[in-house]
């Protein structure tokens, strides 16, 4: 069983979130070093115009290197094109690539303001752990008929 609290919630461009839950993109770049174990869980919020948790995956393994050395180990699982890689890491020292696996998308996204009602929630500008507390929210705020969701998270939150 999981540690709710090592559960990351990562924002992402719409197009990025529909690639990884197709499982065509299997690495997520960062500009900042993250340091995740492997097996930790990832609800991926899809940034605007959709603004919702859509899905989820695990981390398999995350490299920390150059940029350089980063576009190298993922150039064809990033689902990035090298002109949009280098223009998100203009400046950067070091990159992380995160290795995604088990997608898994959600039948019934969780939508901000779904979220938001069920108390304070702000999406990350790149990513943050959620506590216990705040994946209580996101299982209040799911849509009905969420079965993914809610036995993912029931499993994370141990309900």
């Amino acid at each position: 069983m999981n540690d709710p609290e090592r559960t990351m919630l990562l924002s992402v461009h719409p197009r990025f979130a529909t690639a990884i839950l197709a499982g065509t993109k299997t690495v997520e770049v960062r500009r900042q070093r993250v340091a995740a174990p492997p097996g930790t869980p990832v609800l991926l919020y899809a940034t605007a115009p959709t603004m919702a948790i859509v899905g989820l995956a695990r981390i398999a393994s995350v490299q920390v290197a150059s940029p350089r050395e980063i576009w190298s180990a993922s150039r064809t699982e990033a689902g990035i094109s090298r002109r949009e890689y280098d223009a998100y890491m203009s400046g950067a020292l070091r990159a992380s690539g995160l290795s995604l696996e088990a997608p898994v998308a959600f039948e019934s996204p969780v939508p901000l303001a779904a979220l938001r009602s069920a108390g304070s929630f702000h999406p990350p500008q790149s990513y943050r752990y959620l506590t216990g507390e705040d994946l209580q929210k996101v299982l209040v705020a799911a849509p009905d008929g969420g079965a993914a969701l809610c036995n993912t998270l029931s499993e994370l939150v141990r309900v």
